[in-house]
């Protein structure tokens, strides 16, 4: 009798590994389950998507954070991923991330090689100034100043074709811009409003800077996962809805951008998209 209680113990137990063992396997394929999950983000976005040693801060962080809590991840599972932008649909394709929550505009260009989940945000582009500078109200205030923006941005030619008259400064960097903002040295920057709010946010900036806050273009951020994961993107899209229907997308949102006094445009809190 002692021995056959023995033998059913024994097979108890390697049935319970073989079970375990199914679920692991069952588990990695970046939705919910205990292994961990890769997120891009940017690196280089103070308020948005900012690393600084070890620590990642700003709204497309929290935002990864609480979508990955609601696939079934903590935030120890994380694993943050650069992704510059050129690079975030070769990230997504090649599998190297699971989701790209990076400042992600949803375009028809971007749907044909990735999905979306979202909108989780609606930016819009505009100016962001001095403090003290009251002269610039919008794009038609630009005739004659000195406008800033990154090599090759969008942003910059959006407003020297609007505006023709407007000197345009390119450089290498965002924080360059915002430097030479700082010290006279141009009168506006533009790119996406969220980005701005986050340079103004920052200690070193606190009342020397400001957003226009007149946006003149719309631009929906959404979550970038590979392409026809409807599953997937279902998963994601209702922990966004979750998100803002509790309460958490307006801590967020405030939390990081709210010290630049930035207001979130029309559109806010968007509908996230049905998946297709």
């Amino acid at each position: 009798m002692k021995s056959t209680r023995i033998g059913l113990v024994a097979t108890a137990a390697a049935l319970a590994l073989t079970a375990s063992a199914c679920g692991s396997d069952d588990s990695g394929d970046g939705g919910s389950g205990g292994d961990g999950i890769k997120i891009g983000i940017k690196f280089d976005q103070p308020g948005l998507g900012l690393k600084q040693g070890n620590d990642y801060t700003g709204m497309d962080v929290d935002v990864a954070t609480y979508v990955a809590g609601e696939l079934g991840h903590d935030e120890s599972d994380i694993e943050w991923v650069q992704a510059p932008s050129s690079q975030r649909e070769t990230l997504i394709s090649t599998g190297q991330v699971d989701l790209v929550v990076a400042t992600y505009s949803i375009t028809d260009e971007r749907k044909e090689s990735v999905s979306f989940a979202g909108p989780y945000f609606v930016a819009g582009q505009d100016l962001l100034v001095r403090s003290d500078d009251d002269s610039i109200t919008g794009p038609d205030s630009l005739e004659g100043k000195k406008l800033c923006s990154v090599t090759g941005s969008t942003s910059a030619q959006n407003v020297s074709e609007e505006v023709p008259g407007v000197n345009l400064q390119e450089f290498g960097t965002y924080s360059e811009c915002v430097a030479a903002l700082v010290s006279g040295a141009i009168d506006a920057l533009t790119t996406d409003d969220t980005i701005l709010a986050g340079y103004a946010a920052q200690d070193q900036y606190e009342g020397k800077l400001k957003v226009v806050g007149a946006p003149f273009s719309e631009e929906r951020y959404g979550i970038g996962l590979k392409k026809g994961d409807t599953e997937l993107c279902q998963q994601v899209t209702d922990a966004i809805t979750k998100m803002i229907d509790d309460g958490d997308w307006q801590t967020i949102v405030d939390d990081n951008l709210g010290p630049a006094g930035y207001e979130p445009p029309a559109g806010n809190p968007p509908t996230p998209d049905a998946c297709s």
